[in-house]
């Protein structure tokens, strides 16, 4: 294993299940995306799973729940962070995976809710 490769195990939210393994070269974070196996998913969460060898601790893998999810059109940097929509929107949930309550399918551009911050 490459020390900056981390063993990461995919697994679907729902139905729970595991998609199978692969060695990444970023860590990713919730609201990230992944392609695996030609289909596209939202991390939702990230668990590290450790070892004890040698007497201590050490990062073993990682596993990251995913759903099944299209790449957001619409991304607004906010912060040094990417958010989906218009972050200029008082409605805008600032958020990487919800783009807001009242229009959450999008897209932000012409919408009758719009109102600047």
């Amino acid at each position: 294993m490459e020390p900056d490769s981390l063993p990461t195990e995919v697994i679907l939210t729902h139905p729970r299940q595991s998609l199978g393994k692969v060695q990444l070269d970023w860590t990713p974070q919730p609201g990230n995306y992944l392609d695996f196996q030609g289909k596209t998913y939202a991390v939702l969460e990230r668990r590290h799973r450790y070892q004890f060898k040698s007497g201590r601790y050490r990062l073993h893998n990682i596993a990251i729940y995913v759903q099944s999810a299209q790449r957001p059109a619409e991304k607004s940097l906010l912060n040094g962070r990417w958010v989906v929509g218009d972050a200029t929107c008082v409605y805008n949930a600032h958020s990487e995976i919800v783009r807001c309550a009242v229009n959450p399918q999008g897209p932000c551009q012409d919408c009758r809710y719009y109102e600047k911050v």
